[in-house]
């Protein structure tokens, strides 16, 4: 049986002639009354009573129309529930970055959207290289920098600005002369906040490398130095204190990147959006502007 046949008839039997469930179903006459001939066929019943002016039901003709009216709300129930699933955001969103920043910074700010769309499967992959957006190997990923492949989209989230840092007991317990410095892994010796940090500590060697801002923030807990920390994760933590130094350390720029095919994906959308929101709450409230 065709399915499609049913709301043809529907329409010819709430609209009385052929011309007018054709203007109610955007198509011509002779389709309208080929689509019910078909249906009675298929059934072996004779629906309607085919007048000069007008088409009445007959008695099975009645009765299929009341239960033709039930299946098409059900069919319409159908299409409203795909739509919802359709546009609710659902299964896996995978988000590389730094292991750093996907620990600290982004995870926290997940809680709200998690609770939001509980339907989302998030995968964070904390990696110190770059993972392919082309190749699939992430959906989404954070960098310090703005990439500059054509199939790929930035955008802006935060400035991440840096400082100087030590555990308090650490700083109450050593005269100013005698600090330790602790560096990032040699790799990452040019990249400005290294940089600086190798400018303030001057001939003094690091006592302490580690590749990873996990690492070096453990090592800076446990009293084993200073190092140069994100201001927005080491402002909050109780055990450790900014330290003044005679210039500012330099700030860099957070972005957001996503290749342009996926930007319509459901789930996708719904991390790019919750993070592009809460995080202009955020500079707002800190008074950051552009």
């Amino acid at each position: 049986m065709d399915w499609s046949n049913l709301s043809y008839f529907l329409a010819l039997a709430r609209n009385g002639s052929l011309s007018a469930a054709s203007k109610v179903l955007g198509t011509d006459h002779t389709t309208v009354a080929r689509r019910v001939q078909a249906l009675e066929k298929e059934l072996g019943l004779q629906l309607v009573d085919r007048r000069v002016r007008a088409y009445s039901l007959t008695p099975s003709g009645q009765r299929v129309y009341d239960l033709a009216g039930r299946v098409e709300t059900v069919i319409a129930d159908v299409e409203r529930f795909a739509q919802s699933i359709a546009r609710a955001p659902q299964g896996p969103v995978r988000i590389s970055g730094p292991p750093g920043l996907i620990n600290h910074w982004l995870a926290p700010r997940l809680v709200k959207l998690q609770s939001q769309f509980p339907d989302l499967r998030i995968a964070l992959i904390g990696e110190a290289r770059e993972a392919s957006l082309s190749r699939r190997e992430a959906d989404l990923a954070l960098r310090l920098f703005r990439p500059r492949e054509n199939a790929l989209v930035a955008r802006r989230l935060t400035k991440v600005t840096y400082g100087l840092y030590g555990s308090k007991q650490y700083l109450r317990d050593r005269p100013p002369k005698d600090l330790d410095f602790l560096g990032h892994d040699e790799s990452e010796d040019h990249l400005p906040q290294h940089k600086w940090l190798r400018a303030i500590a001057g001939e003094r060697e690091f006592t302490l490398r580690a590749n990873d801002l996990t690492a070096l923030l453990g090592a800076v807990r446990a009293g084993l130095g200073l190092a140069v920390l994100p201001k927005t994760l080491a402002d909050h933590d109780k055990a450790l204190k900014q330290v003044p130094t005679p210039t500012a350390a330099p700030s860099r720029e957070l972005w957001l990147v996503f290749h342009r095919d996926v930007r319509r994906v459901p789930a996708i959308r719904a991390v790019i959006d919750h993070l592009t929101a809460i995080i202009g709450s955020e500079r707002a409230a800190s008074g950051e502007v552009g």
